[in-house]
């Protein structure tokens, strides 16, 4: 979640469309890309994180291309309309189909691709694999 924002509580957005940035591979060899469009939760994000570094081992870098700056606001159970909007419950990132959401460099294709793999089976959308040089594989 960000350290501070001016205002807390936001709008739903809209979510059409592609990634019109982020959408290349930029400091690594090897990304994971977004085929679909969705909010990714801090937890989804830190549990794919999670899964890279643990397979990899402390070997190569993992950049985290996306950062939750949307602030997601729940009302409590059994409360009646009105009253304002609720309190912020989590933050998200906005995910559009083509946004690179983790690169990784400095191991070999083989292991960068299950490292991918295993991250993509912690996140609630379908993804693809991509190189810096060759796109897809």
């Amino acid at each position: 979640m960000p350290e501070r924002v001016k205002y807390r509580k936001m709008q739903r957005g809209c979510r059409a469309g592609l990634a019109t940035r982020g959408f290349t591979v930029a400091f690594g060899e090897y990304g994971l890309q977004a085929t679909e469009r969705c909010w990714l939760d801090t937890k989804q994000i830190e549990a794919a994180r999670a899964a890279i570094s643990r397979f990899m081992k402390r070997r190569g870098k993992v950049w985290i291309r996306i950062f939750p700056d949307k602030s997601i606001t729940k009302k409590p159970l059994e409360t009646r309309m009105g009253k304002g909007k609720g309190p912020v419950e989590s933050w998200v990132a906005v995910i559009r189909p083509a946004n690179v959401l983790f690169e990784v460099d400095g191991v070999t294709e083989v292991l960068a691709r299950e490292a991918m793999r295993l991250a993509a089976t912690k996140l609630p959308i379908r993804t693809k694999f991509i190189s810096r040089h060759g796109g897809r594989h």
